[in-house]
């Protein structure tokens, strides 16, 4: 009978101990998904960022090549008329010669 109250306090002592054991890992697994829920805010906040220094760049590349682009059409205004003229010249001299 001692024995038998014996192996009912170890069984008990040992389900405690499983039961803290799990109330541990409980608490340890909502730290990390606390954690985890920081680490996404985070790297949302970082991604927002990121996103809005892109469409920044992608801005003044935009800006830069409409003003590239408006610099080689005024080129090709000036030099389209001397480029005509060199090409009615050598039709002359091509007819002629």
């Amino acid at each position: 009978m001692l024995w038998l109250l014996a192996v009912k306090k170890k069984t008990l002592l040992l389900l405690t101990l499983l039961l803290l054991l799990l109330l541990l890992l409980t608490l340890l697994l909502l730290l990390l998904q606390l954690l985890l829920r920081q680490q996404l805010m985070l790297l949302q906040l970082l991604l927002r960022q990121q996103l809005t220094l892109l469409q920044l760049l992608l801005r003044q590349l935009l800006t830069l090549l409409k003003t590239l682009l408006r610099q080689l059409l005024m080129q090709l205004k000036t030099l389209l008329p001397l480029l005509l003229h060199l090409l009615l010249l050598s039709n002359r001299t091509a007819s002629n010669g």
